[in-house]
């Protein structure tokens, strides 16, 4: 298992944690939560990439996955940006996502949802923990970014007291607009921050790289 400073279950290998560790600490993993395998374990870039599943392709560069065929796990990992869990009323579809901002801003909660064969309003959305409202602060460009796809977006924002120039961003509220827009309205999450929550959420404090804390990951059970 990883030691310090990622000893609190490290499942990234893209960080400085010893790669046999992260090997162990995956399967310990699959072990803990009876995973059918070892998940696929996304390169993710901040894209608006979707990975179906089964997949036998070998890149592996994406920031969401999908899946209507039993025992395939959808996994993704993130530490201050949004997580995204999606089901169907049935049961019978899921995709997991990984929304950085730029991500979101470009379209990867709509090119995960194209996936679906069920309509908007049988899909149900969990907003995973992410950085909270309090504490994503960006300038005013990104504002400007999100505004030019939608401008209900400005909403979202407000100017931040403490910096002139800068704004703090609600990415929940951000991705609620979104996908209320594609006719998705089951929504439940959003409620944390990761950033400010440190005595539920694992950070090394001044760190560059850290070890991602949380995983998520989502399957049909037959």
């Amino acid at each position: 298992m990883s030691v310090s400073p990622f000893d609190s279950f490290n499942l990234g290998d893209h960080v400085d944690d010893e790669k046999s560790a992260v090997k162990t600490n995956r399967t310990l993993l699959v072990e803990k939560f009876h995973l059918p395998h070892t998940p696929l374990f996304l390169t993710q870039t901040h894209s608006t990439k979707v990975i179906q599943l089964p997949y036998s392709g070998n890149n592996f560069e994406a920031d969401a996955v999908y899946t209507n065929q039993p025992n395939q796990v959808c996994t993704v990992m993130t530490a201050d940006c949004l997580p995204v869990l999606f089901t169907t009323r049935r049961g019978n579809e899921v995709a997991a996502v990984h929304a950085g901002w730029r991500g979101l801003c470009d379209g990867v909660l709509e090119e995960t949802v194209k996936c679906f064969q069920a309509q908007p309003q049988d899909i149900i959305a969990w907003l995973a923990p992410a950085i909270g409202p309090k504490a994503f602060q960006v300038g005013k460009e990104v504002v400007e970014q999100f505004m030019r796809i939608d401008p209900i977006a400005e909403m979202a924002f407000i100017a931040a007291p403490s910096q002139q120039g800068k704004y703090l961003g609600n990415l929940y509220q951000l991705a609620t607009q979104r996908l209320n827009k594609l006719g998705i309205t089951e929504i439940s999450g959003g409620d944390h921050c990761t950033f400010n929550e440190g005595d539920l959420f694992f950070r090394i404090g001044g760190m560059e790289k850290r070890a991602e804390w949380q995983v998520l990951f989502g399957l049909i059970r037959y």
